[in-house]
């Protein structure tokens, strides 16, 4: 009888075996990043897919995305559980984030990856200046 063994720390990348746990990693930091700061998951998530991942910079960015929501998601119900969320206050941010989602996600293609790389790169400029001062 032949017993097939299953890999769960490895998965093939151009032919080569990688390891699962820097994926791992890379999750778990930008859940702590989410959950200490409310958010920011995504920028510590996209650097480091960048440099692990094998991925075009399209799928990079969706893969980002696809990532960060759940985890955008559990963050917010642990924030309401433990009564730290202001409804009210969080509306029309809520509304306006909905809406820029879906038109970010209409540009999706449009958009050249050099520009959205210097979009995100001033983005992240400008929000650690703000944290700073």
């Amino acid at each position: 009888m032949t017993h097939r063994r299953r890999s769960v720390h490895t998965r093939k990348e151009g032919g080569v075996m990688a390891s699962k746990w820097p994926a791992r990693i890379a999750g778990g930091a930008a859940g702590l990043a989410n959950g200490l700061f409310g958010g920011g998951g995504g920028m510590v998530f996209l650097p480091i897919l960048s440099h692990w991942g094998n991925l075009k910079s399209r799928q990079l960015y969706a893969t980002c995305v696809a990532v960060i929501f759940p985890v955008c998601a559990v963050s917010a119900a642990m924030y309401l559980w433990q009564g730290g969320m202001d409804w009210a206050s969080a509306l029309p941010y809520l509304t306006g984030g909905l809406l820029g989602g879906w038109l970010g996600g209409k540009l999706y293609g449009r958009v050249s990856t050099k520009i959205l790389k210097w979009i995100f790169a001033a983005f992240l400029f400008y929000a650690g200046v703000r944290y700073l001062l």
